[in-house]
């Protein structure tokens, strides 16, 4: 992905905004299910992980971590992964690459739909027609906490989404 800038190309939702919700397929635990964001809000806060695509590297690496630094993460949130991959491309790819005990939501169809309402779905190459590498936390209110967009390549730091969740 030569040329591809690290810099993100544009703002999200931010901070203080009803998080928009959705219910999608996923995987939890592995198995095929739907989730619903508000049903997952009634338990604990939630840090929306964007992805742009399975079988990318950079992703990979982020969710391997995420599944590595889970202890520092689950007193305090849920991680759910998203990309606009199909349900069935990140069965074959959590199988690849995890196991993972965080939920992996598949923003296929409509295409990108949750992606576009959180302003992360990619219009313009490269990888038009995927999401951004964003996260969003998310309060038990419903409200967003924190929002970022990061590089194509740029792995988000872990310490910035933890300092996030400290402040919940």
């Amino acid at each position: 992905m030569r040329g591809v800038s690290s810099e993100p190309i544009r703002t999200v939702i931010p901070p203080g905004t009803v998080a928009p919700d959705f219910d999608l397929p996923a995987l939890i635990g592995g198995v095929k299910q739907r989730f619903h964001l508000r049903e997952q809000l009634s338990k604990t806060n939630v840090v929306l992980a964007f992805y742009p695509l399975n079988w990318e590297p950079v992703s990979a690496r982020q969710l391997v971590e995420y599944q590595g630094q889970r202890e520092k993460l689950s007193p305090r949130t849920e991680v759910v992964g998203i990309s606009v991959d199909s349900i069935m491309n990140t069965t074959v790819w959590e199988r690849d690459i995890g196991p993972f005990d965080f939920t992996l939501c598949s923003d296929f169809w409509p295409h990108g739909e949750v992606s576009r309402s959180y302003g992360v779905f990619r219009e313009a190459n490269p990888l038009a027609g995927a999401s951004e590498r964003a996260l969003f936390v998310v309060d038990r209110s419903g409200k967003i906490a924190f929002s970022k967009i990061y590089g194509l390549q740029e792995l988000p730091p872990l310490a910035e989404l933890l300092q996030a969740l400290r402040k919940l």
